[in-house]
């Protein structure tokens, strides 16, 4: 099967940083973590989604967790130097950053934005976050996507959540 290069994969290319892209297969009533987890046979702590969030100081903002979890928005807040913050309006993730959901990819976004990723991507050898496509992952290490996407790691839920 011929798998194009999306956007994100090519910026990784040029950084020439190793990685995997995996290909699953999709089921468009299920965009989820869990399901890609699932049709990867991999742990959903390992298959990161990537989030875009808007502070009440500083604008757009990135966070990526882990599949099953959702993001503390008064930790986001915290994290990011705002005040406040919510998920954005799913009608702004194609313009603001060139992704549709489902297919949100920490790398290669219309513009670098400030990134958090939390921090249990430190304790797996690799991580699936997405390739800029439904259907496709790309499986990394962690502190190679932490340097390519200039994240911060840090908490971004608690563990009761």
């Amino acid at each position: 099967m011929k798998i194009n290069k999306t956007n994100a994969v090519r910026l990784l290319d040029k950084a020439k940083i190793d990685y995997e892209l995996i290909p699953y297969e999709v089921d468009e009533s299920d965009l989820s973590a869990v399901h890609v987890a699932t049709e990867l046979g991999e742990d959903v702590n390992q298959v990161f989604k990537t989030l875009l969030l808007k502070g009440d100081k500083t604008g757009y903002f990135v966070c990526i967790v882990p599949g099953d979890k959702e993001v503390n928005l008064k930790l986001a807040a915290k994290v990011s130097g705002n005040k406040s913050c919510d998920m954005i309006p799913m009608k702004e993730l194609l313009p603001v950053t060139g992704y549709i959901r489902g297919a949100c990819s920490p790398i290669g976004m219309k513009k670098h934005f400030q990134t958090f990723i939390h921090y249990t991507c430190e304790t797996f050898p690799y991580i699936y976050v997405s390739a800029g496509q439904r259907g496709l992952q790309i499986k990394i290490n962690p502190q190679d996507l932490i340097k390519e996407v200039r994240a911060e790691v840090c908490i971004l839920f608690t563990q009761e959540e």
